[in-house]
């Protein structure tokens, strides 16, 4: 990797970093990178989990506020968040990418449309948000979005944004700090599991590494000053650029 190249992994990085902090589909920005420098596809998919694993966490961490009064959802997620990241890692490993190419744009696109249309579905949606335990349906879907992180993860934030959003609680800035938690479990067991037994370009992930976790706290500063509108047009409009980008 020249030093252009390893600036470009760099940057982009630091631009998925960012958006992974506010909404997600930060992958779109650095797969792509890794593939044009010259990294094959699945060792590009593995470095590129490792390297994200760190902005996710510093976007968390940068959301910690809004994390207050959330330990309750957040102990019945993250087990549920991190199987499904394990299971996601062992069927990137294991599987070819052909069946969840052809279903992952449909995801994307549900995801969207529960964000954008969240305010008027609440209306006939009865979450009992007394109790902090929302819908039944939102740990079966928790647990898919993390199979489907673990896998590749481009717009699981998109789609984790919509579960929590309609199904828990319609705060999105809360939701947005939640979302950030469970992304960072699925990314880091995900890593781990790469780690362990496929094989990591490190230059790649590190340049990766420093870039996210640098966005991952510049995402989390600006990103809660977004007011509820702009915050859902950013994820619906990020989202359809998720669908286009992988159609190509």
């Amino acid at each position: 990797m020249t030093w252009f190249e390893a600036l470009f992994v760099l940057v982009a990085g630091m631009g998925a970093g960012t958006i992974n902090a506010v909404v997600g589909s930060g992958t779109l920005l650095t797969f792509p990178a890794l593939l044009a420098v010259g990294i094959p596809p699945v060792l590009a998919n593995v470095s590129n989990s490792v390297g994200l694993a760190p902005g996710t966490a510093a976007g968390a961490i940068g959301y910690r506020r809004e994390l207050e009064g959330q330990r309750g959802r957040m102990i019945r997620l993250i087990p549920v968040s991190l199987a499904g990241g394990v299971i996601g890692g062992v069927l990137l490993l294991t599987t070819p990418e052909s069946a969840f190419h052809a279903v992952v744009p449909v995801l994307i696109l549900l995801g969207c449309l529960l964000v954008a249309f969240q305010p008027w579905l609440s209306k006939w949606i009865s979450v009992p948000s007394h109790t902090h335990r929302g819908a039944w349906w939102v740990l079966p879907a928790v647990f898919a979005t993390g199979v489907y992180g673990g896998y590749f993860g481009a717009a699981q934030g998109v789609l984790l944004m919509a579960i929590l959003g309609l199904g828990l609680d319609p705060d999105l800035q809360r939701m947005n700090g939640l979302k950030n938690v469970l992304a960072t479990v699925v990314n880091t067991v995900a890593a781990i599991l790469f780690i362990i037994v496929a094989d990591v370009d490190w230059l790649a992930a590190a340049l990766i590494a420093v870039g996210s976790t640098i966005g991952g706290f510049l995402g989390a500063r600006y990103g809660r000053k977004l007011p509820p509108i702009a915050l859902r047009g950013l994820i619906v409009c990020i989202g359809i650029v998720a669908i286009v980008t992988m159609q190509f």
